[in-house]
C-alpha cells in the first residue's frame, strides 16, 4: 500500500497515526519529493471513482494563488491531470493507493470501511 502525503500536513500525521494504530503495512511517499506522475494520477483517478476535482487541494496556497477555482471548469481532464502533475502542493493529500482502492483525504470511517 502506498501512503502518500506531506509531513508537515496535520491531516497526513493523523492518517500516519491511525494506519500505525490499525498495524497497516504501507510505503511512505513525500507528495513534494516525488509528485505523483499524469499517469499515476490518470491510473488512480480512474480507479478512485471521484470526480477529478477532489484530487485538487482545494484549501492550499498555491491552489488559491492559481485562482483555481475559477478556472479548473473550463480545463479538460487532461489539462487538470497535466497540472496537477507539476506540482504536490496541488494534489489533496493524504493519498492512499492500495490495489484498485484510492482514497484522497482522511476520513477515518471511510478509511476503516475500506482499509480494515
Amino acid at each position: 500500500m502506498l501512503f502518500i502525503c506531506y509531513p508537515k500536513c496535520s491531516t497526513c500525521q493523523k492518517a500516519k497515526k491511525w494506519l500505525d494504530e490499525h498495524y497497516i503495512v504501507y510505503t511512505e511517499r513525500h507528495i513534494v519529493e516525488k509528485n505523483p506522475t499524469y499517469d499515476e494520477l490518470k491510473e488512480w483517478y480512474g480507479k478512485s471513482g471521484l470526480p477529478l476535482k477532489k484530487f485538487f487541494n482545494t484549501s492550499g496556497l498555491l491552489y488559491k494563488e492559481m485562482q483555481l477555482k475559477d478556472k479548473l471548469s473550463a480545463m479538460s481532464e487532461e489539462e487538470q491531470l497535466q497540472l496537477l502533475a507539476t506540482n504536490g502542493m496541488l494534489v489533496k493529500r493524504p493519498l492512499v493507493v492500495n490495489g484498485d482502492t484510492v482514497l484522497v483525504g482522511f476520513k477515518e470511517a471511510e478509511w476503516n470501511e475500506k482499509l480494515n
